[in-house]
């Protein structure tokens, strides 16, 4: 009996085995408009993100167009020599690493306060338009906001183009009170007060938001748990440290995650629109140095220079995120992958 049983088995894994593509071809047909959904992410990843990747060549090759890799020299490791010895970029790096890290302290937890703030607004319209409020600045354009940033640090006397700027801007009246800059100083040229101004407004942009994901984490909370602790005597913060962010824990620790593998990826467009030579020392970030670099003369060097740069913070960046999923695994049970 059992021989006939073992049989049996082999004989009906044969036959899962020879029919799995015709059920797989089954189930592509009986949710094929689904699948078809998937078809435009599918071509928008490999045209702009797989297919770029060869792009990484150009970091160990001769390229003088930066158009054809694929036929060029290869000169090893030339460039990342370079870009080793090349002192913008360790201070580039630097200035990202430093500028992340800020955000990430100042700038990961105000979402999740903002998220356990709205969650204990009983008032459903009052709550909605904080939101919106708080959602708002995310949805200004990038020129927009640092064309507000630069109106308030403006300074009296200062030409700009073809205008003399005849009042001072917020900012800079604020400073000037509290003595912090000298008349006709301008706070942007001022490389030690760039990060403070580049953090709260990134801060004041992006945590509306980042509070979406949040609120609704605390809103999948069952009430029977706060019914639970209320009956316990747990007060409103104990009841948020003991339920709410326990609960909350598996999506803190995927935002973690991902917000680690974004240390070293700033964008260039906001940091290139406030800052200028004399504030480099704290300003200039590796994105806006691969840009200066492919940008500035025209040469290959240069062109080859930004993407080693480039090529070098992509795998810092992985290596991050590999890290970080590694102990949130390890510690929490809970991980991208």
């Amino acid at each position: 009996m059992s021989l006939n049983s073992a049989k049996t088995s082999e004989e009906i894994l044969d036959e899962l085995e020879r029919t799995k593509w015709k059920r797989v071809g089954k189930e592509l047909l009986k949710d094929w408009r689904l699948y078809a959904l998937l078809v435009p992410l599918l071509v928008f990843m490999f045209l702009f993100k797989y297919l770029p990747i060869k792009g990484v060549l150009q970091a160990f090759k001769f390229n003088d167009e930066g158009v054809i890799v694929m036929q060029d020299s290869w000169y090893g490791l030339m460039y990342i020599k370079q870009l080793f010895q090349n002192n913008d970029f360790w201070r580039a790096l630097r200035n990202t690493f430093v500028n992340s890290m800020y955000g990430l302290v100042f700038g990961f937890p105000i979402p999740i306060f903002l998220a356990l703030l709205f969650s204990e607004i009983k008032s459903y319209g009052y709550r909605s338009v904080l939101q919106v409020c708080t959602y708002l600045p995310k949805f200004l354009s990038t020129v927009v906001t640092t064309s507000i940033i630069t109106l308030w640090c403006k300074t009296e006397g200062v030409m700009e183009g073809m205008d003399t700027v005849g009042s001072n801007g917020l900012l800079t009246k604020m400073f000037l009170a509290f003595n912090w800059i000298t008349p006709g100083q301008n706070i942007l040229s001022t490389y030690k007060f760039f990060r403070p101004i580049y953090q709260i407004s990134g801060v004041w942009e992006a945590s509306g938001y980042g509070s979406i994901v949040y609120f609704a984490a605390v809103l999948a909370i069952s009430p029977t748990n706060y019914e639970a602790a209320k009956i316990d005597g747990a007060s409103k913060l104990q009841q948020i440290r003991y339920v709410t962010l326990p609960a909350m824990a598996p999506t803190l620790s995927i935002m973690l995650i991902m917000r680690i593998g974004q240390i070293l990826n700033i964008g260039y467009e906001k940091v290139m629109l406030l800052y200028n030579t004399a504030s480099y020392e704290t300003a200039d970030v590796i994105s806006t140095f691969v840009y200066r670099q492919q940008q500035g003369d025209g040469t290959s060097t240069n062109y080859m220079l930004g993407t080693a740069a480039d090529l070098f913070n992509s795998l810092i960046a992985m290596c991050l995120v590999l890290g970080a999923n590694a102990i949130s695994r390890r510690v929490s049970d809970t991980s991208l992958f």
